[in-house]
């Protein structure tokens, strides 16, 4: 049996008349910037999300770096962000002009510690970016708290998180804005690069929007200088179509993420993904925590199952970071994680049958090595 890490080809089948129609009425109308789609797309998300604005732009990282620079902070302003993560949480916040400062993350949810931030802040923070890892619901409730009373910024990473939740409030909705992405792969993906930004305030929006349109908000409307980073209208098109099948696709996701628990539950040389109490993972990785790994990995590759290693090196541990002096230890959750995750194939066309396949042959490897 073959499986592969994702199936976009099978997700574009089950609704290719939606897409096909929808990408068929963005050719015919020649239209291909801006436009009613992008405006339609924005309005259903925010409504979606429950929150006042969205802004589109050309991907996720460009969401973050529009958030930091429409908040103009302070050259060499300090800002904290988990170790575990995609580099697009840190290198935004350098080119921004601040200057990254990594925490640790929770041991069991692979996400920010309030505790551990708090230790983090100095007289120098400005602001976080909080990352809702794999799904994982970050502790919002209590970082927004930390936040407020510390008088910092509060940004949320929402790349792969849409429509997560913590007490009943979506991911995104918490912070000062929010950065979601749309690349290919993520519960909602676009065909192409894509993203936006939410966010409950109107001054911020406004100028985010003109940010990432040269600070315009019309033709030859520059009211300072900007960038250009904005979500086609094709894109739009097919996020909008897409968007309508989301909430069944995360739903078949976590169907997906107990069926492996209850196949792998026990396996004492794994660990399984914890979930935060009141909250709703949407399990865009589901990762394991795996004694040796990369045995693992080649194993089930010669047993025609892919998996993919989010993320193979902790942000302080790349070399992209090392003028900042860390060492692996410096971070050692982070720094653990990286020699154990493992991250399984988890999509709404899996079926039950190939989420039985992975884990017979997981099992299969632990007790075939004694290990």
């Amino acid at each position: 049996m073959k499986i592969p890490f994702i199936d976009l080809h099978a997700q574009y089948m089950s609704i290719q008349s939606e897409v096909d129609d929808v990408v068929k009425s963005v050719l015919s109308q020649a239209s291909y910037i801006g436009g009613h789609y992008v405006r339609h797309f924005e309005a259903l998300f925010a409504e979606q999300l429950q929150i006042h604005h969205c802004i589109g732009v050309g991907n996720g990282t460009d969401a973050l770096y529009t958030i930091l620079s429409a908040l103009d902070l302070p050259a060499g302003a300090e800002v904290i962000t988990p170790a575990m993560s995609w580099i697009s949480s840190a290198e935004t916040i350098t080119q921004a002009g601040a200057r990254v400062v990594f925490c640790d993350v929770d041991p069991d949810t692979y996400i920010l510690d309030p505790q551990r931030v708090a230790e983090k802040i100095t007289d120098r923070t400005a602001a976080v970016v909080a990352v809702h890892l794999y799904g994982q619901a970050a502790p919002m409730m209590a970082l927004a708290a930390l936040c407020r009373e510390r008088k910092l910024y509060l940004i949320e990473d929402c790349a792969q998180a849409h429509f997560t939740q913590e007490g009943g409030q979506y991911a995104g909705t918490w912070g000062d804005a929010a950065a979601f992405s749309f690349y290919p792969t993520k519960n909602l993906g676009a065909y192409g690069d894509a993203g936006c930004i939410v966010t409950r305030h109107e001054a911020l929006a406004e100028r985010m929007r003109r940010l990432a349109n040269h600070g315009a908000r019309v033709k030859d409307d520059h009211l300072f200088e900007g960038f250009n980073s904005r979500l086609d209208t094709l894109q739009a098109a097919i996020l909008s179509v897409k968007l309508t099948h989301l909430h069944g696709w995360n739903t078949r996701r976590a169907a997906i993420a107990e069926l492996y628990k209850s196949l792998l539950q026990g396996v004492e040389k794994i660990v399984l993904p914890a979930v935060r109490s009141d909250t709703i993972h949407t399990y865009h990785i589901y990762a394991i925590r795996a004694r040796r790994r990369d045995a693992l990995k080649q194993y089930l590759e010669a047993n025609g199952i892919l998996t993919v290693i989010h993320y193979p090196v902790a942000l302080p541990n790349l070399p992209a970071y090392s003028y900042l002096g860390h060492r692996p230890e410096d971070f050692p959750v982070s720094s653990g994680l990286q020699e154990e995750v493992l991250s399984l194939p988890i999509y709404p066309e899996l079926t039950d049958e190939q989420v039985r396949y992975v884990s017979k042959n997981i099992l299969e490897f632990y007790a075939k090595q004694g290990v």
